[in-house]
């Protein structure tokens, strides 16, 4: 006999059964519902931003959008020729601006304009900048995420320049041609214990183009943050290129540099006079002092006379200016003096004219000269400066200038030479008329020139590290002098 189950089991199975079959099929209906609501709604998002974004578009056809701003300035809802216009009156300010070139020594070389190569703002590729955010015709997503950020948060474009290269190339181009120097390269050849070949190495310089190209447009673009012309100063960036070093021979006689100068004017020499300061001079061009020694004028130059290739021209004989021999040598003479003065060498001999020379005071006071007659009149200084000296000479005779250079090592040695003091005069005798029967009847020539007698004394004080190593005065006793005049007695 079979058994049936219990009415209430059944009905408690039951009821899971048709529980469990019900509950499925809600959840699947409920989820299919929340399905299609969301779908719709996002369509209708969709739709919704679609529309706002089409009408928004179509608001600005020809306007910049909202939030769209060029170099902080807000150009929202305005056109393109908007843009352009505010630019193109900046830039009349800017091309106002100057800017002055200085060189190492703060000398203006150059003025460069705005205007001469065109700087300013970009005007039209601003304009476009800021028409074409949000019109991209290739991503409609894009334009839409661009015109929210600008409308939310701001677009902010940088300002952007323009100028013509090739006129500041060429204007830089031109600069260099004055500023470059080549450097010259040191040259010595030594024969016989004298100079033959002499020059000093010099560094030479060069315009870095490029810097100052970037720093010309740089200064030019610092000038728009104020809204007036302006006047700027740029140092000019050079570089230094440097020469090769001097000769081992030249540094080991510690030749290098000038250590001083000396000058004289001979204006007005006569033809035989400006030869014989060229002779001398050149006699002592490359001479080699070497340290501890004592120069001597008289040994350096030589026996001078018309033997020697010397010409005739007036000299100082025995209280007369008279034709002789060598004539003007001792403006030789008295230019090596100033310039052993000026190197702060002690002076073992020094000897006066008998007489002012006006040549001597042509570009000095009265006082600085010195006389020679070989063998018994001399020049002498000693080279106590530790290392050789070398003596350059040069002659120049379109200013009628002899100058000489003294080239050794500087040891720090200062000398200052005090202004010339005249502490009584003499006036000149009366001129002196005197016959001359090789002269043609009636003409006159003047042989000799009137000076006045005077007393001076000048003093040169020369120090180093603060100490004085020597003090001298140095002083004239000149004579009156007379003019003379030869007549002429030729019949």
């Amino acid at each position: 006999m079979a058994i049936l189950p219990h009415y209430s089991v059944i009905t408690k199975n039951l009821k899971k059964l048709l529980k469990h079959k019900w509950g499925k099929a809600h959840a699947k209906l409920v989820g299919k519902t929340l399905l299609w609501f969301s779908l719709g709604a996002f369509l209708g998002l969709l739709f919704f931003v679609s529309f706002l974004y089409l009408f928004y578009k179509n608001t600005h056809t020809d306007r910049i959008y909202d939030g769209v701003l060029v170099n902080g300035v807000d150009f929202s809802g305005k056109n393109p020729k908007n843009v352009q216009e505010y630019f193109d009156n900046k830039n009349k300010f800017i091309q106002k601006t100057l800017i002055t070139l200085h060189d190492d020594d703060d000398k203006v070389v150059a003025t460069i304009s705005a205007k001469e190569i065109g700087f300013g703002y970009d005007s039209n590729l601003l304009a476009t900048q800021a028409m074409t955010v949000g019109r991209s015709s290739n991503n409609t997503l894009t334009n839409m995420s661009l015109l929210l950020q600008a409308y939310m948060n701001t677009l902010d474009f940088p300002a952007s320049y323009h100028y013509s290269e090739q006129k500041l190339d060429k204007l830089i181009s031109s600069l260099a041609k004055q500023i470059d120097v080549k450097p010259t390269e040191p040259l010595f050849n030594f024969q016989n214990g004298r100079a033959v070949t002499f020059q000093l190495g010099a560094n030479g310089k060069s315009l870095d183009e490029e810097t100052l190209k970037n720093e010309i447009v740089d200064y030019l673009k610092s000038s728009v943050l104020s809204n007036q012309s302006e006047k700027l100063a740029l140092a000019m960036p050079v570089k230094t290129i440097y020469a090769t070093n001097a000769t081992d021979e030249a540094n080991k006689l510690g030749l290098k540099e000038e250590v001083a100068q000396g000058t004289s004017i001979f204006l007005g020499s006569s033809a035989d006079r400006i030869y014989n300061i060229s002779l001398a001079a050149e006699k002592l061009n490359g001479v080699i002092i070497k340290p501890g020694e004592v120069f001597s004028f008289d040994q350096t130059v030589g026996d001078i006379s018309t033997l020697t290739g010397y010409r005739q021209a007036y000299v100082i004989d025995n209280g007369h200016t008279v034709l002789g021999d060598g004539g003007g040598v001792c403006q030789v003479s008295t230019t090596m003096f100033r310039a052993a003065l000026n190197a702060g060498l002690p002076i073992i001999e020094r000897n006066q004219h008998a007489y002012r020379v006006g040549y001597y005071e042509e570009d000095s006071g009265p006082g600085i000269d010195a006389a020679i007659y070989s063998p018994t009149v001399d020049l002498k200084f000693k080279n106590d400066t530790g290392h050789a000296l070398l003596i350059q000479t040069a002659l120049d005779l379109s200013e009628d200038r002899l100058t000489f250079s003294l080239y050794g090592t500087k040891d720090g040695r200062i000398s200052s030479i005090s202004t010339p003091v005249v502490t009584s005069t003499t006036p000149a005798p009366p001129a002196l008329y005197q016959d001359d029967p090789t002269l043609p009847a009636g003409q006159i020539k003047q042989v000799d020139f009137s000076a006045n007698g005077a007393d001076v004394y000048f003093t040169r004080t020369v120090t180093k590290n603060g100490k004085v190593l020597y003090y001298d005065k140095f002083t004239s006793d000149y004579k009156p002098w007379q003019a003379v005049y030869l007549r002429g007695t030729k019949t």
